[in-house]
């Protein structure tokens, strides 16, 4: 165990055995060989579990049951690297670092000589930590309830293939032995924040039991305000369904009702705390999200970040929108059924789900400072857009009974 990183560390030649070790137990084995960024995460995760209780789970990707691509394995290596960097002193501070747009572009932009020589220095950067780490007695951290329980979820998740891969987990263990001198058991809800605020597109496609708990724990009765509808549509069942009809209803033409676009906004607004609801959408086209209370509604001007509004829009039935400007374009293996939205408001983060696989589609990060209003539109005749109360506690995933009920 204690050698876990000598591969790195030795000489060249050293390493090019370990590689033709590698390969050679790979063609015994009938699979693909490691490359020296995989080799370095299946080692990375050997180092994790000696000194961290309850992570057996990390035991699928250092027996390579679970073999990350490459490019994966390159971006988990910088982004960690990344945040040591920005955290000189992890255990004083209960801040992540977030990465911006333009460190993206900037990394895009690198060519791939400049790739290597970054990839080099986060390498440097992982081993100079895991150093102090091998030096800790084995089993000597405990990660608290709250991330025992979700790296058991993790694993169970993956066994059913319902997360590709056990990325998720490293990334809790890692952020566990970062931080601590925090309170362990917000460390899973800390992850999930920093996972939408680094990546706002499809951050986890699997969110653990207890922090799915936290969202639904804010769960909020939305009905729709009549005042703002559009005369085309029909809202029925206690103000919760709405589809459009045929023939444009002769109603008050209100400032704060839509007069162009199919939409609706909910009865309250919010400035502060967390809130969350659920929407049962159609197929073809829909729009939810929130409006800024200084948003126009009138006429057909787009309904964008420009304009005040944050949301997302399914198209044509396959294509996918955030509303931002430009529009983002959102890959069709996200477009969901069910949609959770949660406003984190303190945190500035507006977050869409896809209720039934448990999984991220899309965080606004942004700083709020007026009310905002849950929105709602659809164009379908047919089938209603529909409003559901979420309850408190998450329903298990698995295809058969298990103990989380």
């Amino acid at each position: 165990m204690m050698q876990c990183f000598h591969f790195i560390v030795e000489p060249a030649k050293n390493i090019t055995a370990k590689l033709k070790e590698s390969r050679k137990r790979a063609k015994n084995e009938k699979r693909e060989p490691l490359e020296e960024n995989q080799l370095f995460i299946v080692e990375l995760a050997r180092d994790l579990a000696r000194v961290c209780q309850n992570t057996e789970v990390l035991g699928h990707i250092w027996s390579l049951e679970d073999t990350w691509p490459t490019p994966l394995c390159q971006a988990f290596i910088l982004e960690w690297a990344s945040v040591m960097e920005s955290k000189k002193r992890p255990m004083q501070t209960a801040g992540w670092p977030e990465k911006t747009e333009q460190d993206v572009q900037e990394e895009q932009e690198k060519d791939q000589e400049e790739q290597e020589k970054d990839l080099q220095k986060a390498k440097a950067v992982l081993l100079t930590w895991v150093k102090d780490l091998r030096a800790q007695p084995e089993k000597s951290v405990c990660p608290g309830e709250a991330v025992s329980r979700a790296l058991e979820d993790l694993q169970s998740a993956w066994k059913w293939n319902r997360t590709p891969n056990l990325l998720a987990a490293m990334e809790l263990v890692m952020m566990t032995l970062l931080s601590l001198g925090l309170d362990k058991e917000a460390i899973p809800l800390k992850w999930l924040i920093w996972k939408q605020r680094s990546q706002k597109i499809g951050a986890t496609r699997y969110i653990p039991h207890c922090v799915w708990d936290w969202i639904a724990d804010a769960a909020v009765d939305v009905t729709l305000d009549l005042n703002t509808a559009n005369p085309d549509l029909l809202i029925s069942h206690g103000d919760k369904h709405m589809r459009c009809g045929f023939e444009r209803k002769e109603i008050p033409n209100y400032h704060e009702r839509f007069d162009g676009w199919w939409c609706a906004v909910g009865v309250a607004g919010f400035n502060s705390g967390r809130h969350y609801w659920e929407v049962e959408v159609g197929e073809r086209d829909w729009r939810l999200g929130v409006a800024k209370e200084s948003a126009l509604r009138k006429g057909f001007k787009s309904l964008n970040t420009d304009t005040g509004y944050l949301s997302l829009r399914l198209e044509r039935g396959t294509e996918l929108r955030a509303l931002t400007v430009p529009f983002t374009a959102l890959p069709p293996g996200l477009i969901p059924r069910k949609v959770g939205v949660h406003l984190d408001y303190a945190q500035g983060q507006l977050s869409f789900y896809d209720v039934d696989t448990r999984s991220h589609i899309y965080t606004y990060n942004e700083s709020f400072s007026e009310r905002l209003y849950p929105l709602f539109g659809t164009v379908d005749i047919v089938k209603d857009l529909v409003i559901r109360s979420p309850g408190n506690k998450a329903h298990c995933l698995c295809p058969i009974s298990c103990l989380w009920g």
